[in-house]
């Protein structure tokens, strides 16, 4: 759903929001639900479930439970239970379903979080994900609203997987360019999440549904600055930009331009496909971090030798806009 009809959603259940105890909620443009409990700690509460992005079955299962688990990363915290969602055509065979739940219980394995159950149904439209909890300390608990200028912005995966989910289902994504994409998606943004505590970080999200663009004016207007990122340095997936180019990009792009266009302003050196890309929905994205200079280093040396942590722009004074040059 569009994040201003969301919004107008959202607001008949404000009355319900109200508590002392309720650091983050949907009033805000936080990436969970937070809650502060007697012993110190913070509850985590987030929920996301898709239709596939992929033909492969494994896949599909693996990059939704990666992707429902990325908010509790983005937020600082680590995963302890998750529940699935689950809805698929009558039609679909046991050994789709398998394959399915494969993969998802291969990335929730490696979370380590408990699986405690779920609700599957019959539908026309196959969806799949997980409604996910988890914790942090309250010190430890990243938000969108803490960014300061000077601070640099990092981003920890590539960007392009719209063009090329939309690539698999116009047939124009090659077998080599699909794989490396998967991979990505199916990766958890948990390494991250602990080398943010170890270093300190406060104010981070992760790139999914809403696209760069919209992730980072969620930042840029909840810390009431000023985010610069440079298109020229972005992390792009292999193949992605020679199919924006070829238009080959999700309808959320254009939604993405619609609703962002108050909070963005992009330069007319950028490149047009890197802007297209940039609009466009991801799926499992990396995380995108504001960290002060003189953390850089320790966040690097915390930072798993696997993952991305590519330089990308930073945080400037300013009027709560994205400025893509």
């Amino acid at each position: 759903m569009p994040p201003g009809q969301l919004a107008q959603v959202l607001r008949q259940v404000e009355p319900l929001t109200q508590s002392d105890n309720l650091l983050a909620g949907p009033s805000g443009y936080d990436d969970v639900g937070a809650v502060r409990h007697e012993n110190g700690r913070v509850s985590l509460h987030t929920v996301d479930f898709f239709p596939p992005v992929v033909d492969d079955a494994f896949a599909y299962g693996a990059i939704a439970a990666a992707n429902s688990l990325s908010d509790i990363y983005a937020s600082g915290g680590e995963a302890s239970i998750v529940l699935n969602l689950a809805g698929f055509p009558k039609d679909w065979g046991e050994d789709v379903l398998e394959q399915i739940f494969a993969g998802a219980s291969k990335v929730v394995a490696e979370s380590g979080a408990l699986w405690v159950g779920g609700h599957t149904v019959s539908s026309a439209e196959p969806l799949y994900g997980f409604a996910c909890y988890g914790e942090c300390k309250e010190p430890e608990l990243v938000s969108n609203k803490g960014a300061q200028p000077g601070d640099l912005l990092f981003l920890t995966k590539p960007l392009g997987a719209g063009s090329i989910t939309t690539g698999v289902k116009r047939e124009k994504a090659s077998e080599g360019v699909i794989a490396a994409a998967v991979a990505g998606m199916s990766r958890l943004n948990r390494d991250t999440a602990r080398a943010m505590r170890k270093a300190g970080i406060s104010t981070a999200t992760d790139i999914t549904g809403f696209g760069l663009m919209g992730h980072a004016s969620n930042i840029a207007r909840a810390s009431k600055v000023n985010l610069h990122i440079e298109s020229a340095r972005l992390p792009f997936y292999e193949g992605a930009v020679e199919l924006a180019s070829e238009g080959v990009f999700s309808g959320a792009s254009k939604r993405g331009r619609e609703t962002y266009d108050k909070h963005v302003n992009v330069a007319s050196g950028a490149l047009p496909a890197a802007v297209d890309i940039c609009f466009d929905a991801e799926t499992s994205g990396g995380l995108l971090m504001c960290i002060p200079p003189e953390k850089v280093s320790e966040m690097q040396l915390a930072m798993s030798p696997d993952d991305l942590f590519e330089q990308v722009g930073e945080v400037r004074n300013g009027e709560s806009l994205v400025i893509l040059e």
